[in-house]
């Protein structure tokens, strides 16, 4: 679209970037006084929330983007951001230190707290406020929706099922006694190693189509986001640091050779070895 309000969406990268910054602000104080940082993650959804909130606020304010997109936007974004963060505080409760930052900090020059901020909380305020840009971006886009809102809300919703069921699943095989030490490899599971990240995948390229109806300039800012995450999720702190974290369990070894990495594919080999559909 020739007529993007360019301007507009620059003024709000700052208010954008002030409510990631916030959230993860007053994540640190509270994980200054309960003696744990595992707590960011809950904050990681909450921050892609505030800042679809605060974009839905100004564009609105500025009288700027369609209605009916700003609220959809809107809508995603705090629907699957809030379930992240309900799934993964709840998730959370009653543990101690996650692993991963206990052995970050551990590592620390200097005071623990700083460079926890640092290391943790403004580089993933940082990473919120990145990874927002479809959100950003198709907040300020004129025109009515069109089928690519269509087909980026139906990616979406995929994303969210594979994410949400995925989480369900793992959840109730974990909190069987009798699968403790096992491998999961039923439901979703069986169809990729990673259901909640696949999900997470779909969720963001579903957004960026969202953002393409602003037209090929705006989609080509937002194009940075999904590409991100999808880096996140497959090269970073998804996928592979998880892997590297399970390859020594029983069983991990077999489950890899019959389960697709990432996207969901039938298993190679048919039944699971536990007779119980992998």
């Amino acid at each position: 679209m020739s007529d993007y309000p360019w301007g507009a969406l620059a003024l709000n990268l700052a208010p954008a970037a002030g409510a990631a910054l916030a959230v993860l602000l007053v994540t640190f104080a509270l994980a200054l006084r309960g003696g744990r940082h595992r707590i960011v993650d809950v904050a990681w959804g909450v921050g892609f929330t505030a800042v679809a909130a605060v974009t839905f606020a100004v564009s609105g304010a500025a009288g700027e983007g369609d209605t009916a997109r700003r609220v959809l936007v809107l809508a995603l974004t705090a629907v699957w951001g809030l379930r992240l963060a309900v799934h993964i505080g709840l998730r959370s409760r009653g543990h101690g230190e996650d692993p991963r930052y206990e052995a970050m900090l551990a590592k620390a020059p200097g005071s623990r707290a700083w460079y926890a901020l640092r290391m943790i909380y403004l580089l993933q305020g940082a990473l919120v406020w990145l990874v927002s840009l479809p959100v950003q971006v198709a907040s300020y886009a004129p025109g009515a929706l069109s089928g690519w809102a269509v087909a980026g809300a139906v990616l979406w919703a995929v994303g969210l099922f594979f994410e949400a069921v995925g989480d369900r699943q793992l959840a109730r095989f974990k909190a069987d006694p009798a699968n403790r030490g096992k491998v999961m490899d039923r439901g979703l599971w069986r169809l990729t190693r990673h259901p909640n990240y696949f999900g997470d995948f779909c969720v963001w390229w579903g957004l960026f189509l969202v953002a393409c109806e602003a037209g090929p300039g705006p989609a080509a800012v937002a194009l940075v986001a999904p590409l991100v995450m999808s880096f996140l999720l497959i090269r970073g702190s998804g996928k592979a640091l998880l892997e590297r974290h399970m390859a020594d369990r029983p069983g991990y070894a077999e489950y890899v050779a019959r389960t697709s990495g990432f996207f969901p594919l039938p298993p190679r080999g048919g039944r699971s070895r536990h007779g119980k559909g992998a």
